[in-house]
């Protein structure tokens, strides 16, 4: 199955905009809504196989500014789709999420926190990507700790 750079768009993917991001506060007794945005940056890519890919992100803020990186990881589901998984690695820790990506539209849906480590422990949400180039896409994640 042929994927293209943008599944890294998730970036995870995944996943600034604005440049700013928010990290949850230190323990808390109730849930608090954040939001990331960032640029993911397609730097290299992998086929592992036929049907799997590797793809290494650098993300960015709207600035340009480094703030972490993404690396994913997709394995086909069927002649067009893949299943994939995200570690995103910024300041506090790591994110963790899955989504779905058609090399067919090149559309990456069902975006999901799953987790993290660091101040993203019990992290869950959602995150959505919008393609800004061949290897540039917008990620905006938004979960709760």
């Amino acid at each position: 199955m042929k994927l293209r750079a943008s599944i890294a768009a998730a970036g995870a993917a995944v996943i600034v905009g604005s440049g700013a991001f928010a990290l949850p506060a230190l323990a808390s007794s109730h849930t608090t809504t954040h939001t990331l945005k960032f640029i993911s940056v397609t730097k290299k890519m992998i086929n592992f196989s036929k049907t799997s890919v590797g793809v290494q992100d650098t993300d960015v803020s709207k600035a340009g500014k480094i703030i972490g990186f993404d690396e994913i990881y997709g394995a086909a589901t069927s002649a067009t789709t893949s299943a994939s998984n995200v570690t995103v690695v910024i300041k506090g820790g790591m994110l963790y999420g899955t989504f779905t990506y058609n090399a067919k539209t090149g559309a990456i849906t069902n975006g999901k926190v799953t987790g993290g480590t660091g101040v993203f422990k019990g992290a869950t949400g959602t995150f959505a990507v919008k393609a800004i180039s061949n290897n540039k896409t917008a990620v905006t994640v938004t979960y709760t700790t």
